[in-house]
Parts: C-alpha cells; structure tokens; sequence
C-alpha cells in the first residue's frame, strides 16, 4: 500500500515539475521575442519586393498609370449626360477647354481608390465674380469634389474656393497661380466602405496638392459634396472620375491627365 501511495505521489510530483517547467519556458520564450532587438538584421524585412515603376515611363506619367488625356483625344471620356461622345473643345494645344452647357464629361473606366494628376487653366477672359468665375471641379466616384475656380481677386465662400473639398473643407491657404497660368492637381482619394447591409464602415478621404502645396491634408469626408443640403452615405462602389461644366461661360481648359490604381 505504501508503495502505491509512493508511486502516485511521485507521478504527481513529475507532473507538477513538468507543468511548472512548460510554463517556465512559456514565459522566457515570450520575454525573449519581446526584447530589444539588438542586431540589425532582426528588423529588416526584404521581401515581398515593391513592384517598379518607371516615374516618366507613360508619356511624362508614371509607367504604370492609366493616361486620361493626352491632348490628342477623348477616346476615354463620354459625356456625362447621355454616354455620347464628349462635346467639348479640343485645342491644338494639347489642351480640352469645357463647351457651356453641353455637360459634365466623366471617364469610361470605373474607379475605386486612386492617384490622379492633371492641369487645369482659368480663363482670362471670364471676369464675373464669386461662384461663376471660371469655376469646374473634378469629382471622384461621381460624388466627392474638388473644386476649381479663379479666386484671385475673387472672394467667395471658403469651403466652396479653388482647392476646397466643395462644401466641407476649405483649403488650409491659397496656392493657386495666376490667372490663365496653368495650375496643377495632385490627387489622393481613398474611396469610403460599407458593409453588405449598406452601411458606411469607412469615410472616404482626399488628400490634395496645388501646384505643390499641401492643401487638404487626408480630409475625411462626410459623405456626398451637396450643393444643397447635408452630405449623403448610399452604398456604392467604384464609379467614373468626371469634370464639370458648370454652364456659365467658365472656360476652363485642362491638360495632361493621368491616374494610378491604388
């Protein structure tokens, strides 16, 4: 009987002693990954290994990048009214000028999150004043804003000036060049999310350079840029990139198009 007694304790005992000693390495193997690295090699990751794009590959645009207009024609764009072929001016520049009131025009291709680079002018010919000086904007999924106008010397409402996120972010200055010089527009969007019942989980953002210049620093929309009422959240997906004839004699000219997939 003692000797069973005996055994049974031992066993317990072994247990135990194992138990203690799994849990012992436990715990300095977790201390040990959590240390200080203390050879350079520890953090440095080497693949996978970033793709690369020549960055004047594509006419002047990076190689990997979808040119938009190249100012020779329209072939990517319709009008945004009826899908016909595109009404506005094309110039023996290399340049678009927006036609008053033959519509928006917008791409063919469908677009989510994106880099987009282009060059719009005002026209010096247009002196009307506030919201009807050369004013266009291009908007992102058919929805989201960034507003182009000829504010120099022009006074309007701030969230609704040249480089503002129209109706929800004025510009943080005013960087554009003078008027009937060629502006240029450095783009981040990211597009918004929503779940499969509809609901946003994700606000879309924009980030824009003028000419350089950070102007609106990874904004997060609220939604829609209405130009009358609150910001709107319908579920949708990706949606053409479109320019806007704001049909009041604006004359605003564009140039060099082009846009990355993100």
């Amino acid at each position: 009987m003692k000797k069973i007694a005996f055994i049974i304790c031992a066993t317990i005992l072994v247990i135990a002693c194992k138990e203690v000693v799994e849990e012992t390495t436990k715990v300095v193997t977790e201390d040990v990954s959590n240390e200080e690295p203390t050879k350079p090699e520890e953090t440095e990751i080497w693949e996978p290994i970033p793709a690369k794009v020549n960055p004047k590959g594509n006419n002047g645009a990076p190689s990997d990048a979808i040119i938009l207009f190249d100012g020779t024609n329209f072939d990517e764009w319709i009008s945004a009214v009826d899908s016909t072929e595109v009404k506005w001016t094309l110039n023996s520049d290399g340049s678009m000028t927006v036609k008053d009131k033959t519509g928006d025009i917008q791409t063919k291709q469908n677009f989510g999150s994106v880099q987009l680079h282009l060059e719009w002018r005002s026209n010096p010919e247009n002196k009307q004043t506030n919201q009807n000086r050369s004013n266009s904007g291009v908007f992102f999924q058919n929805r989201y804003e960034v507003q182009i106008l000829d504010n120099n010397d022009n006074p309007t409402y701030v969230n609704g000036m040249v480089s503002s996120i129209y109706k929800q972010s004025p510009p943080l200055v005013m960087a554009a060049v003078s008027t009937g010089e060629w502006n240029t527009y450095d783009i981040i969007f990211h597009a918004p999310e929503f779940d499969a019942e509809g609901n946003k989980t994700k606000s879309a953002t924009l980030t824009v350079l003028l000419n350089g210049v950070l102007v609106q620093d990874h904004f997060e929309l609220e939604g829609t840029t209405e130009y009358i009422g609150w910001p709107k959240n319908d579920a949708h997906g990706p949606a053409p990139i479109k320019l806007q004839d704001h049909q009041d004699m604006s004359g605003v000219s564009y140039r060099n198009i082009w846009v990355r997939e993100l």
